[in-house]
């Protein structure tokens, strides 16, 4: 199996919606942001499968090493591999890789958070850092594309915050800001508990909106210029500003399911935005 073969069958195993916005790219555009998602997806992994936090930050630390490896030219995992090509032709930065593992390494230790400042850094960490560097892959002449790449990449990690609050509880993870919990009047034992009572509704409501506050900041930053060039990222909006629909439709009721939306679904999706956009 070639690196780009083992990114391949990473992006396409997680049966993510991003793996769908990559099929409508140029060949050299789609192996770049590929081998980017696979990276994404080794260290995520790494903290969501290791059940001690000792061994997934060994393995972290493995990642960091290798990212120095990465640049100096010498790489050994088959994602880093896989990336060498394009680090020039795309300028994928070394401080924004370290960065999105300094923002996997904060699941390590981190399981609450105080504020929105708090939870909006580790969302540009482990998100908005991705949607620089996807904007870079995807093209653009106008600086201001990647302000709109930064917080496009915050409204989705806020859209999988609000659709993963049951399965992240049952892991006694709790992203919502403590702060918003008390507003609402919500303590965290019910989220940890599962109780989907009004108040809990109205909170979710609220960091929904925060989430779509965040897509309209991102489209309002996004010169027409670079709008073409940046059409795999809007496919991923509009699939992911779909399920926030769908959620909000279904009573924000995401401590007891996970909406999703299906691999038909998504590709119509993907097809209509880009045709459209």
């Amino acid at each position: 199996m070639t690196p780009d073969e083992y990114c391949q069958e990473k992006a396409a195993a997680s049966g993510s919606s991003f793996y769908y916005s990559f099929l409508f790219l140029p060949r050299e555009r789609r192996r770049a942001i590929t081998a980017l998602y696979a990276f994404c997806r080794e260290v995520d992994d790494i903290v969501d499968e290791s059940l001690e936090p000792q061994v997934a930050a060994t393995k972290l630390a493995w990642w960091r090493r290798e990212v120095e490896n990465l640049y100096a030219g010498n790489p050994q995992h088959p994602v880093s591999r896989a990336l060498f090509p394009h680090l020039q032709a795309f300028s994928l930065g070394k401080e924004n890789l370290l960065l999105i593992i300094d923002g996997m390494e904060m699941d390590l230790t981190q399981t609450r958070y105080l504020d929105w400042p708090a939870l909006e850094r580790y969302c540009h960490r482990v998100a908005g850092v991705v949607g620089v560097l996807a904007a870079g892959i995807f093209g653009y002449g106008n600086p201001r594309t990647l302000e709109y790449a930064e917080k496009l990449g915050i409204a989705f990690q806020l859209t999988n915050i609000v659709r993963d609050v049951g399965e992240d509880a049952r892991k006694n993870r709790i992203y919502l800001p403590m702060e918003d919990l008390k507003r609402f009047g919500v303590p965290a034992a019910d989220i940890l508990k599962g109780n989907e009572t009004e108040a809990f509704t109205n909170l979710v409501s609220f960091e929904a909106e925060r989430a779509k506050d965040y897509y309209a900041r991102a489209f309002a930053a996004l010169p027409p210029e670079d709008r073409k060039a940046q059409r795999a990222g809007l496919i991923m909006a509009a699939i992911y500003r779909v399920l926030l629909d769908e959620i909000e439709r279904d009573g924000f009721r995401v401590l007891s399911r996970r909406t999703s939306l299906t691999p038909l679904r998504k590709l119509w999706i993907a097809w209509k935005t880009w045709v459209g956009a």
